[in-house]
């Protein structure tokens, strides 16, 4: 089973998102538990751990974590990856959801669409970065990178 089937953000130490990000991770996670494929590959000749998985995202020392358990909770694996990979997608995705949160309340449909396509393309660029940075750590599809780009989104990368 090459999947996560529990996903948990520790936020301690950030700021409180929006409620418009939270409802985003709301919908990551969900989406996320509904759909997606992930698993570790072998690494150093040993075993692939088997899944499915539980994965914690959190940042620690500066750096993004990806702490990756079995169910029964033992550790499989942990990531420590550099924010600075990060720092300007995440940056460009913000502001432009921000656009995009006031767009919907007060211009007309053409114009949200035009700024929810931008939005798309932005979150696409940053679903590349997610698969590139855990390449050789974890094997994950374009949908569930792109997941994960929201959840690493409301860890505040930029703060």
């Amino acid at each position: 089973m090459s999947r996560l089937t529990r996903i948990e953000i520790d936020d301690t130490g950030l700021p409180a998102p929006t409620p418009e990000i939270e409802q985003e991770r709301r919908v990551a996670i969900f989406d996320l538990l509904e759909d997606n494929s992930f698993a570790l590959p072998a690494r150093d000749g040993r075993a692939v751990p088997e899944g499915p998985y539980h994965l914690f995202l959190s940042v620690r020392d500066k750096r993004l974590v990806f702490d990756v358990k079995a169910e029964d909770g033992s550790d499989l694996a942990e990531f420590h990856l550099s924010r600075g990979p990060f720092r300007q997608v995440v940056k460009d995705y913000t502001m432009i959801c921000e656009s995009y949160f006031d767009a919907v309340k007060k211009l007309p449909p053409a114009r949200i669409e035009a700024i929810d396509m931008a939005r798309r393309g932005i979150h696409n660029e940053g679903a590349r970065v997610v698969q590139e940075r855990l390449e050789g750590k974890a094997e994950l599809d374009i949908d569930t990178a792109r997941r994960l780009f929201t959840l690493i989104c409301v860890l505040n990368l930029d703060g």
